[in-house]
């Protein structure tokens, strides 16, 4: 399990204010401890892509702009990658980074909102969790089909604590990039932000009967 972000489509006239990796709209991004300066500036730029900010609008405002927002979301989410054959499942459309911990209700035997088109969707099999890339669709015709990964459930708190683990990681990349790009007590408020809005270091709730993280 991986966080990711999705990379959005700039408009021709708001491209970031900072260097950024240079990837295709659609593309994933890990956020993880190893994010480089470029992909932790496009990750913000894409936390600030929806956000209208006045003419000019240079570092330090749109940050404040960020910081201005009651909250922050993200294209995203957190995909499953199976190592042994390389299948991955990724998040669909319409859903945020701010969900991952939804993932948690997989093991109450639900399936977390994991976006549509294609629709993944999570499927109980005994004790495991299958997760299906286009799971909406074919259930509603009554079979399940395509592109899917296996988890054994009693792994899923293993693998969310992970996934915080990177998160958690990748709050210091960020650190480490608004001090390096002088944003002084914005960068410092733009971590608290980003870990507030995305849940990133309180501990992880499990279902009852599961033990917290």
């Amino acid at each position: 399990m991986q966080a990711v972000v999705e990379v959005p489509m700039f408009d021709s006239g708001s491209a970031p204010p900072w260097p950024v990796e240079q990837l295709a709209p659609g593309s994933r991004l890990l956020l993880n401890a190893d994010c480089t300066d470029e992909r932790v500036g496009l990750i913000v730029a894409a936390l600030a892509n929806r956000i209208d900010v006045a003419p000019p609008s240079g570092r330090n405002e749109v940050v404040d702009a960020l910081l201005a927002e009651e909250l922050l979301f993200v294209a995203g989410g957190l995909q499953v990658v199976d190592t042994e054959s390389g299948t991955n499942v990724v998040p669909g459309c319409c859903v945020g980074l701010e969900d991952w911990r939804d993932w948690a209700q997989a093991l109450a035997g639900g399936s977390p909102w994991l976006g549509h088109d294609p629709g993944p969707e999570v499927e109980v099999i005994g004790e495991d969790l299958r997760v299906w890339q286009d799971g909406g669709p074919n259930r509603h015709r009554g079979r399940w089909a395509g592109r899917h990964v296996n988890i054994p459930r009693r792994a899923l708190p293993g693998l969310l604590l992970r996934v915080r683990r990177d998160l958690v990681g990748f709050l210091d990349a960020l650190a480490g990039w608004a001090e390096r790009s002088g944003l002084g007590q914005r960068g410092s408020a733009l971590v608290k932000a980003v870990d507030q809005n995305f849940a990133v270091t309180v501990p992880l709730e499990l279902p009852a009967g599961q033990s917290n993280w």
